[in-house]
């Protein structure tokens, strides 16, 4: 590498490194195409690199082009690429990139992800080892929902964010149904205008019987499903549930507060 080029890439990108070189954060810090290019150079520099921040950066579907060809960051497990302008072709190329090998963690929450988005990394061979997808305020809608419901290439995945993705009852109901994704234990659907028709499938399902934690708060259910969250046989294993703004009449949480359910719970968040 030229002692130009060098220089560059310590000042803008490994300069970035924690001392023990796990850790690049380039977190806001108005990362443009030469910086990826650059860290797309490094070579064994970021060998030792296991989680990559590079949220807020406005980074699009080109940025994670080269990002995606990178052959630098072979032992990365976690990557942090929230807040940016990330779309279906960006979605995609990520899915289809041997970067996303040994990734446990992905962090895409605000992005512009829609559908298609969401069926790339269903159908991905490449996210074996996928056990934390963030997907919220990313427009996947009721069909980005069922194809990760129906994926069966997320075996370990055990936490899906899905706050705010407009997903909906079908979208629930589609979760609810899974026959592959029965190793959750973190389930995320804040603000998805659910109704006591996917709150009564969330209930109703065996599939869902590992979660551990649930939340569905700020969506429009009411008391019939708030009753059959609190009167589930299958979420035994259950020890956070947070429910508040939905449109459960206060009689109906206080029975929900003297349920069994929440004798079990650890944390229950109902206003």
């Amino acid at each position: 590498m030229k002692t130009n080029a060098k220089s560059k890439l310590e000042e803008n990108i490994l300069s970035h490194l924690t001392p023990e070189g796990d850790l690049l954060d380039l977190e806001e810090k108005n990362v443009t195409p030469e910086h990826l290019r650059l860290l797309c150079q490094a070579g064994e520099s970021l060998n030792s690199v296991r989680q990559l921040y590079l949220s807020n950066n406005g980074l699009s579907d080109a940025e994670i082009e080269i990002l995606s060809k990178s052959r630098c960051l072979p032992n990365l497990e976690k990557l942090f690429l929230n807040h940016n302008k990330i779309g279906n072709a960006g979605a995609k190329m990520l899915a289809e990139s041997k970067l996303a090998r040994n990734i446990t963690c992905l962090m895409l929450e605000a992005n512009h992800i829609g559908p298609e988005g969401a069926k790339a990394f269903a159908l991905s061979p490449n996210l074996k080892n996928l056990e934390t997808l963030f997907l919220d305020s990313n427009p996947i809608e009721a069909e980005g929902a069922e194809v990760l419901a129906k994926s069966a290439n997320l075996p370990a995945l055990t936490a899906l964010h899905l706050d705010n993705t407009e997903i909906g009852d079908q979208g629930v109901k589609a979760i609810a149904a899974t026959q592959t994704l029965n190793g959750l234990n973190k389930l995320y659907l804040c603000s998805n205008k659910i109704s006591d028709e996917g709150a009564i499938a969330l209930a109703q399902s065996p599939n869902l019987k590992n979660l551990n934690c649930l939340s569905i708060w700020r969506n429009e259910i009411r008391d019939g499903g708030g009753k059959a969250i609190a009167e589930s046989p299958h979420l035994l294993k259950l020890e956070r549930l947070y429910m508040s703004f939905n449109l459960i009449d206060k009689s109906v949480r206080k029975l929900i507060r003297s349920s069994d359910l929440a004798s079990r719970l650890k944390t229950l968040v109902m206003d």
